[in-house]
């Protein structure tokens, strides 16, 4: 699947006072004011093994505002995975509204510090393992089997007291036909 972000019928478009998530000029664009949380999800797009590419401009973001994508979203529970303008990466797993951090927050040179800036997300999950890259380079790899397959989305969240602008660009994902090693049997 590629999404070139012209059709915004295809995601979770709002406007409020506190934010917004829209699509012109071939991206989603998700501005939050201080203190704010926006995701945006992709419809009609349910995942389970792939691997899937986006790329994230930052263009107001600082300190410990983050950004990045929701993976095997079901209803209110999904992995969220966690680019913050510090230059740290994470992943949380949220069930039912309550949060759990499954990968503590580690420095990566990969994660743009700041605005402005820009990074291509690589997310590659098959059965409960999920591997994570930032510009063509491995991160991280988490093992959890809470969520098998679900939805997919990107988000903000201003964590401070000046608002944040994430544009989201050129999704593309893949199906992953991949079949784990088997024992090698002993004698």
């Amino acid at each position: 699947l590629a999404d070139d972000f012209s059709d915004e019928t295809l995601w979770d478009v709002a406007i409020s006072d506190q934010g917004s998530a829209a699509i012109s000029r071939n991206r989603l664009t998700i501005v939050v004011q201080p203190g704010i949380y926006l995701a945006s999800m992709r419809r009609d797009l349910i995942t389970e093994n792939f691997y899937a590419e986006i790329t994230a401009h930052t263009n107001l973001c600082r300190a410990d505002d983050n950004y990045g994508i929701l993976v095997r979203a079901q209803g209110s529970s999904f992995y969220r995975f966690v680019l913050s303008c510090n230059g740290f990466v994470h992943v949380e797993r949220i069930k039912n509204g309550t949060k759990l951090i499954i990968y503590e927050a580690v420095p990566s040179g990969d994660a743009p510090l700041g605005a402005p800036g820009e990074v291509k997300i690589g997310m590659w999950a098959v059965g409960k393992e999920m591997r994570l890259f930032l510009n063509d380079r491995f991160q991280f790899s988490i093992v959890d089997n809470s969520f098998p397959s679900g939805g997919f989305g990107v988000f903000a969240r201003s964590a401070g007291d000046t608002p944040v602008t994430v544009t989201f660009s050129d999704l593309i994902v893949y199906d992953v036909g991949y079949e784990f090693p088997t024992r090698t049997p002993s004698p």
